[in-house]
C-alpha cells in the first residue's frame, strides 16, 4: 500500500471512474483570459506596426538601382522611367574601402538607357568633333554645353572622362569582361585610355574597380538567377506538388482501408527507395570512372553554386552511397528490433483510421490551418519589407583627396554654398544609402524584433488551434458508447467552435512560451553568426551549450503542448492545468509512451519519406533531362536543383500535412486509452471504449506499478 501510495504521489493521482463522463464536455468556461486579452492587444499592436511600416517603406528601394541624386532608375511615372540602368562615370573607383562600408561608390552615378558598347574619351570626342550625341546620353542630367574646357567639364563632373564596353547586370553598367586564351579583355581591348592624357592603361584596373562594385551585388546575382529558374519552372513545380499531393492522399485514403496493408507495403517500398539510391549512385560512380576532372575532391573545388559541378564527381556520389547505406542500416536494424511494437502501432494506426473515417472532414482541416499560416508569413514578410524600406535617402560627402568632411552628411540643394566645396574643391554631395535619424527611424530594429515575435506567437497559435480542434474531434469519436451515432453531427466544426469560443486564452498562452523560446533561437542564431570571426572560444564554446539547451526546450514545449491541446479539447481546463494533468499522464504511463507512441510516430515518418522519395527522385529525373520522352520539355535552367528543392521540401510540407492528421488521431487516441485504462477496472459493466483487440496488444506494454 505504502509503494502505491509513494508511486502516485509522485505521479498524480489517477482518474476515478465517472459513469456521467462521455467525451468531451460542453459545459465548459473560458479559460486563461490575461492571456487571451494579451493576443488581442498584440494583434492591434502588429496592426499598427504594419500601418506604419506601409506609410513610411518603399519597396522600390531593393528593386531598382538608385543614381547619385537618390532618383530611382526606370522607375514608372518618374524621369528615368525609360533609362532603367545605372552608370558609374569611373567604375575604377569602386574599388575603394568605402564601397565596403557605405554601399556606395565615391563617384557620380546616373540612370541610362543603354549601357555604353565602345571605348570613348571625352577628350578624343571634343577633339575630333564626333560622337557628341552618344557620348552626351552618359553625362549628367540636362548637360549640353560643350563650349566649357575639357578640364571644366572634368573638374566639375558634368562627364565621365571615359566610357567602356559594358554590359548590364541587376541593372547596373559593368565593364564586358571576357577571357580569351588566358587573356582578360574589356571589348576587344586589353588596355584602355582613362580619359586623362596618360598613358595607356591595364584593362585589369577596370576589372578589379568592378569587382569591388560587384561585392554587395554577388549574393543578388545568384537571387536574381534563382528568381530565373522559378519564373521558367513555377508550373512544373506547381505540377510536382499537386502530384505529391494526389500521392499523399490516396496513401492516407489506402491506409483508412487497408492500413495493417499499407504499413507493410510503406516499410518496404522505404527500403526499396532507399535501395535503388544506393543502385543509382553505384552506376553514377562506375560511369565516371576515368573521366576527365572526375578524380577531383570536394575540398578541392571549394563552394559552388551550381550543383552540376559536384555531379561530375565520383566523391560526390560516393558520399551520397555512404550515406544512403547507413541510413537503410539503421531503417533495417529498428525494423528489426521494434517488430513486435510494429505490430501494435499498425493496430493503433487501423484504430486511428477509423476514427479518420467517422470523421472524414479532418482530412481536408489541415488545408484551413495552411491558409493561415500562409497569412501570417505572407503579412509578416511583407511588413519586414515595408520596414526595411521605410528609411529616408542620406547623402555624404565624397572625395578623392584628403578632407576633413570625408564621409559627413550633407545636403544636395545647399552643399554648393557650404564652405566645404571652398575648402575641398573636389568633393560631392552624393546619395549613400537609406537611413534616418529621426524618433521612428532609431527604433526600427525593435519594430523588426515585434515583427518576427508576432509571427511566431501567429503562427504557433494557428497550429495549435488545428491541433485542439482535431484532438476534440477525434476525442468525440473515442469515448462515443456507439460509434458514430453518439459523434456530434459535425465534429470538427464543433470542436473548432468550443476551441475559439472558451480556449483562446490557452492556446494563446502555450503559443507565447513556444514563440518566447523560438525567438531566443533566432537571436542565439544572430550572436552566434556575429562570433565566427572572433578568437573567443569560451564565448563560442557557451554559446554552442545555450543553443543545445534552447533546441532541447523547444522540442519538450512542443510535445508537452501537442498534450496539453488535447486535454484542454476534452476537459477544457486551463492550460497549465491541462499541461500537468497530460504530463503526470505519461509519467505514470512512461513505457507505453516509449515503446509505442514514438513507434507510431516512426511509421508515420517514413510514410512521408515514401512521398518525398517518389516525387523527389521523379523531379530529379525531370528537371535533370534524364527522362529521354521529356527531355525538350524540361525548362533550362540556371540552377536545376532550385525546383528540385522547392518540390521537395513542398512535398514534405504537404504529406506532412496529411498525416499530422493521422499522428494528432493516434496521440489522441492514445492519450484517451490511457485514461480509460485508469477510469476503468475492466468489468463488464465499465467496459473499454477502444475495439478489443487493440486493447488486448497495448496491455501487452503495461506499465510496471504497485498493484491497486
Amino acid at each position: 500500500m505504502g509503494d502505491q501510495e509513494n508511486y502516485y504521489g509522485k505521479h498524480g493521482e489517477p482518474k476515478k471512474y465517472d459513469p456521467n463522463f462521455k467525451g468531451p464536455i460542453h459545459n465548459r468556461g473560458c479559460t486563461d483570459i490575461l492571456c487571451c486579452i494579451l493576443i488581442v492587444l498584440g494583434i492591434i499592436a502588429y496592426v499598427a506596426v504594419g500601418i506604419v511600416a506601409w506609410t513610411y517603406g518603399d519597396p522600390r528601394k531593393v528593386i531598382y538601382p538608385t543614381d547619385s541624386k537618390g532618383q530611382f532608375c526606370g522607375q514608372a511615372g518618374t524621369p528615368n522611367e525609360k533609362k532603367p540602368f545605372l552608370f558609374y562615370f569611373n567604375i575604377m573607383k569602386c574599388a575603394s574601402p568605402l564601397v565596403l562600408l557605405q554601399f556606395q561608390c565615391p563617384t557620380p552615378q546616373i540612370c541610362v538607357e543603354k549601357c555604353p558598347d565602345k571605348f570613348l574619351t571625352y577628350l578624343s570626342v571634343v577633339t575630333t568633333q564626333q560622337n557628341f550625341d552618344y557620348y552626351k546620353q552618359f553625362c549628367q542630367y540636362g548637360f549640353n554645353n560643350f563650349s566649357k574646357s575639357p578640364v571644366e567639364v572634368l573638374r566639375d563632373r558634368d562627364c565621365p572622362a571615359m566610357i567602356t564596353p559594358s554590359k548590364p547586370f541587376t541593372r547596373r553598367c559593368f565593364p564586358a569582361i571576357s577571357t580569351q586564351k588566358g587573356v582578360v579583355m574589356v571589348g576587344n581591348s586589353t588596355t584602355f585610355d582613362d580619359g586623362t592624357g596618360d598613358k595607356q592603361r591595364n584593362v585589369t584596373d577596370l576589372v578589379e574597380g568592378a569587382k569591388k562594385a560587384n561585392v554587395v551585388l554577388e549574393a543578388r546575382q545568384v537571387a536574381m538567377k534563382i528568381f530565373e529558374d522559378y519564373t521558367v519552372s513555377w508550373y512544373w513545380i506547381i505540377i510536382g506538388l499537386l502530384i505529391a499531393m494526389v500521392i499523399s492522399l490516396i496513401f492516407v485514403v489506402l491506409l483508412r482501408f487497408l492500413a495493417g496493408i499499407m504499413v507493410w507495403v510503406m516499410i518496404v517500398l522505404v527500403i526499396a527507395v532507399m535501395g535503388y539510391g544506393i543502385f543509382h549512385c553505384y552506376m553514377e560512380y562506375a560511369r565516371l570512372k576515368g573521366e576527365a576532372g572526375s578524380d577531383v575532391t570536394l575540398k578541392d573545388i571549394g563552394f559552388q553554386t551550381d550543383i552540376r559541378v559536384y555531379l561530375h564527381l565520383r566523391q560526390t556520389w560516393l558520399a551520397f552511397m555512404i550515406i544512403l547505406c547507413i541510413l537503410e542500416v539503421i531503417v533495417i536494424l529498428l525494423l528489426i528490433f521494434l517488430r513486435k511494437r510494429i505490430l501494435i502501432a499498425i493496430a493503433l494506426i487501423k484504430e486511428a483510421s477509423r476514427a479518420v473515417g467517422s470523421v472524414m472532414s479532418s482530412l481536408v482541416f489541415p488545408l484551413f490551418t495552411f491558409l493561415l499560416v500562409c497569412l501570417c508569413i505572407a503579412y509578416w514578410a511583407i511588413t519586414a519589407v515595408f520596414l526595411s524600406t521605410s528609411n529616408e535617402a542620406v547623402y555624404k560627402v565624397f572625395n578623392e583627396t584628403q578632407c576633413d568632411f570625408s564621409g559627413k552628411t550633407c545636403d544636395p540643394e545647399t552643399f554648393n554654398t557650404t564652405n566645404v566645396t571652398r575648402l575641398c574643391p573636389d568633393a560631392t554631395c552624393q546619395f549613400a544609402f537609406y537611413g534616418g535619424e529621426t524618433y521612428y527611424h532609431k527604433y526600427l530594429i525593435v519594430f523588426q524584433i515585434y515583427n518576427a515575435f508576432m509571427f511566431l506567437w501567429l503562427a504557433n497559435f494557428v497550429i495549435a488551434l488545428g491541433q485542439v480542434t482535431l484532438a476534440g474531434a477525434f476525442a468525440s469519436y473515442y469515448w462515443a458508447f456507439k460509434k458514430p451515432d453518439d459523434m456530434p453531427a459535425f465534429p470538427i466544426f464543433s470542436s473548432l467552435g468550443r476551441a475559439l469560443r472558451y480556449h483562446t486564452g490557452s492556446l494563446a498562452f502555450g503559443s507565447l512560451i513556444l514563440a518566447i523560446v523560438q525567438l531566443i533561437r533566432i537571436l542565439l542564431e544572430y550572436l552566434d553568426h556575429k562570433l565566427k570571426g572572433a578568437d573567443n572560444k569560451c564565448a563560442r564554446f557557451l554559446l554552442c551549450c545555450l543553443k543545445c539547451c534552447f533546441w532541447c526546450l523547444e522540442k519538450f514545449i512542443k510535445f508537452l503542448n501537442r498534450n496539453a491541446y488535447i486535454m484542454i479539447a476534452i476537459y477544457g481546463t486551463n492550460f497549465c492545468t491541462s499541461a500537468r494533468n497530460a504530463f503526470f499522464l505519461l509519467m505514470r504511463n512512461i513505457v507505453r509512451v516509449a515503446v509505442l507512441d514514438k513507434v507510431t510516430d516512426f511509421l508515420l515518418f517514413l510514410g512521408k519519406l515514401l512521398v518525398v522519395g517518389c516525387v523527389g527522385i521523379l523531379a530529379f529525373f525531370f528537371f535533370s533531362r534524364r527522362i529521354q520522352i521529356v527531355q525538350d520539355t524540361a525548362p533550362t535552367l540556371n540552377y536545376y536543383w532550385v525546383p528540385i528543392l522547392t518540390v521537395i521540401l513542398g512535398s514534405y510540407l504537404i504529406a506532412h500535412g496529411f498525416f499530422s492528421v493521422y499522428g494528432m488521431c493516434v496521440d489522441t487516441l492514445f492519450l484517451c486509452f490511457l485514461e480509460d485504462l485508469e477510469r476503468n477496472d475492466g468489468s463488464t459493466e465499465r467496459p473499454y471504449f477502444m475495439s478489443a483487440n487493440l486493447q488486448k496488444l497495448l496491455n501487452k506494454t503495461n506499465q510496471t506499478k504497485p498493484d491497486k
